[in-house]
C-alpha cells in the first residue's frame, strides 16, 4: 500500500519537478556557465576566461557604487516600511480603545485598510511612472509642495540631485508596499484574541508597552517574512531605478543599483555588449540574496510565541 502511495506522489511531482528544472534550475545553470565566458550575446563563438569577469567586477567602480546604493536601500526600505506599517496596523486595529473597549478596532478601519492597500494594486510601473511626473522640477506636485512650504527643491528636481534621488527613488518604493504589509500586520493582529490586550490593560501597561511587549512579539513570524521579502526587494529594486531613472551615471550613480547595472551592461545597446560580464553580475546578485535571505531567517528567529 505504501509502495502505491509513494508511486503516486512520485508520479505528481514529475511535471512540476521537469518544468522547475526546465524553467528556473536550467536558466541559472547557463547563467553561470556564461559568467566564464566572453561571450557577447549575438555571437555564434564564445571563449573560456575563467574567473577574469569576476576579477574584472570585483575592480568594478560602479559595481561597488551599486553596492552601496543596495546596502542603504537594504537598511532604509524594510525598516521603515516595517515600521510604519506597523504602526499604522496597530492603530487601525488596536488604537480604538476606549473605556470599556480595550484593544477595539478604529471606525472605519476597513475603509483605511482599503486605501492603504490601493497603491499596491497599481503595477510598479504605473506607480514610478506617476512619481516620475509628481517629482517633474517644472511644475511637478511634490516641488510645488515643497516649494509652498518654505522649501526650495534642487534645481535640478529630486531626481536630478546626487543628495536626494535616492531617498526619492526609496520614498517611493516605501509609499507603493507599506499598503501591503498593513493589511498583513492587520490580519495578524486580528487574530490575537482581545483578553491578551484587555488583561495587558488591567494590568496598568500603556499603550506602547502594549506595543513592545504583547503585539510585536505575537506578530514577529509576519515581521519576519517582511524583513524577508523587502531585503530581497532591496536587492533587486530594477524597475523603479529604471523608469525613473534611466541615467543613474547623470547623478555620479547615486541611483545606480546591482540589477540596473546588469541590464545596461547585456542590453546597453552599444557596440560591444557583454552578456558573459552581465551573467557574472547576476550571479553575484543571485548569491547575494540568497545569503541575505539565510541570514535575515536565522538573525530574526526567535522562540514562538503562544496565547
Amino acid at each position: 500500500m505504501h509502495h502505491h502511495a509513494y508511486r503516486f506522489v512520485a508520479g505528481m511531482l514529475i511535471l512540476p519537478i521537469a518544468l522547475y528544472a526546465v524553467f528556473v534550475v536550467s536558466p541559472n545553470v547557463q547563467a553561470v556557465l556564461l559568467s566564464f565566458t566572453d561571450w557577447s550575446g549575438y555571437s555564434d563563438t564564445q571563449s573560456f576566461v575563467g574567473v577574469a569577469n569576476y576579477t574584472e567586477l570585483f575592480g568594478d567602480d560602479t559595481f561597488w557604487t551599486a553596492l552601496r546604493n543596495n546596502a542603504v536601500l537594504l537598511l532604509v526600505l524594510p525598516l521603515v516600511t516595517i515600521g510604519v506599517a506597523l504602526l499604522l496596523a496597530y492603530l487601525l486595529t488596536v488604537g480604538g480603545a476606549r473605556r470599556g473597549a480595550v484593544g477595539t478596532a478604529v471606525r472605519g478601519a476597513a475603509l483605511y485598510r482599503a486605501v492603504y492597500f490601493f497603491p499596491y494594486l497599481l503595477s510598479i510601473a504605473v506607480i514610478a511612472v506617476l512619481w516620475q511626473q509628481a517629482y517633474n522640477p517644472r511644475g511637478g506636485l511634490v516641488p510645488k509642495t515643497l516649494g509652498a512650504v518654505g522649501i526650495d527643491p534642487p534645481a535640478d528636481g529630486l531626481l536630478g540631485s546626487p543628495d536626494t534621488a535616492l531617498l526619492a527613488v526609496i520614498a517611493v518604493a516605501v509609499w507603493h508596499a507599506v499598503g501591503f504589509y498593513v493589511v498583513l500586520f492587520c490580519a495578524g493582529l486580528d487574530a490575537i484574541p482581545r483578553s491578551v490586550f484587555e488583561a495587558a490593560a488591567i494590568d496598568g501597561a500603556g499603550r506602547l508597552t502594549v506595543f513592545f511587549r504583547v503585539a510585536l512579539p505575537l506578530l514577529w513570524d509576519n515581521v519576519q517574512v517582511a524583513f524577508v521579502y523587502l531585503g530581497i526587494i532591496a536587492l533587486d529594486f530594477f524597475a523603479v531605478v529604471n523608469i525613473m531613472t534611466p541615467h543613474p551615471e547623470t547623478t555620479g550613480g547615486a541611483t545606480e543599483v546591482i540589477a540596473h547595472y546588469l541590464f545596461t551592461t547585456a542590453f546597453s545597446g552599444d557596440a560591444n555588449p557583454r552578456y558573459g560580464y552581465a551573467s557574472a553580475i547576476g550571479v553575484v546578485l543571485f548569491f547575494l540574496t540568497l545569503t541575505l535571505a539565510a541570514t535575515l531567517l536565522r538573525v530574526t528567529r526567535r522562540e514562538r510565541v503562544e496565547y
